[in-house]
């Protein structure tokens, strides 16, 4: 998956917050850096697997794909 991620800490909550904005509102959150990722994998994979379900289309990455 090659999807942008935006990696965030937020001091009111005192945790990291992985936004996906080629997900709306797909977000995860954890106590360290590598958590909150590890954690917006899983989310990235349910998002992808609740919109196969509806019917729905999986938007391609703006980012990452072979732009190097």
């Amino acid at each position: 998956m090659n999807y942008p991620v935006i990696l965030k800490y937020s001091s009111t909550d005192k945790c990291y917050i992985v936004s996906v904005p080629d997900f709306p509102g797909c977000m995860a959150d954890g106590k360290t850096p590598n958590e909150a990722y590890e954690n917006a994998k899983l989310v990235i994979k349910e998002w992808i697997d609740t919109a196969r379900a509806a019917g729905r289309e999986i938007p391609t990455p703006t980012f990452g794909q072979d732009n190097f």
